[in-house]
């Protein structure tokens, strides 16, 4: 089973992100993700065992108990790898100092509780961001950054993480379909 944790963007900020982008959609030859698949992956595991799924669920809940709720905004832009040769374009997020360290906390406390579920946990540092689109060759795409730049969304209080299973191929268009498996809340 493929499993992240995340931020799920609420539907007003995810609604104000499409908004932004729908407008600027037809001028970029790429695969746009649907707005509801807006989110800040926190921790990602492309083969999860069933029988170990609870465990994840339970220590994950554990570890954003640790953690305090923390205002954030989608603003700016980037991409994966670079931006002369990319194939993910990505919004960013504003934090203050205490949203940062939150942040970072949580995301480490999510790898932590897969990988203690026995599960292989995928990625490298932790770049806290909302993939927009994606492109199947590495193309540039610094225009679409300079664009993002100009973005800043709504405020919000990021005080829950979803643990959601990713079912490849079985989402319009064969995009991927994502189940929420259990949300858990920021904060005891």
């Amino acid at each position: 089973m493929r499993l992240f944790t995340a931020l799920v963007l609420p539907d007003d900020v995810r609604e104000h992100l499409d908004d932004f982008l729908d407008v600027r959609r037809a001028a970029g030859d790429f695969r746009w993700s649907p707005a509801e698949t807006f989110h800040v992956t926190l921790a990602f595991a492309a083969d999860v065992d069933e029988w170990r799924v609870d465990e994840v669920l339970e220590r994950t809940a554990a570890a954003a108990q640790r953690r305090t709720p923390f205002e954030a905004r989608v603003a700016s832009g980037g991409t994966f790898p670079a931006v002369d040769a990319a194939r993910v374009l990505w919004a960013g997020l504003a934090l203050d100092g205490h949203g940062a360290e939150q942040l970072d906390l949580l995301a480490a406390g999510a790898r932590t509780a897969a990988s203690t579920a026995g599960a292989e946990v995928d990625g490298g540092r932790f770049r806290p961001h909302v993939t927009v689109a994606r492109s199947g060759l590495p193309v540039p795409m610094g225009d679409w950054v300079k664009l993002l730049d100009t973005y800043v969304g709504p405020t919000w209080t990021a005080d829950e993480v979803a643990v959601v299973a990713s079912h490849l191929g079985e989402g319009p268009r064969r995009r991927p379909r994502h189940e929420v498996l259990a949300t858990a809340p920021i904060g005891a």
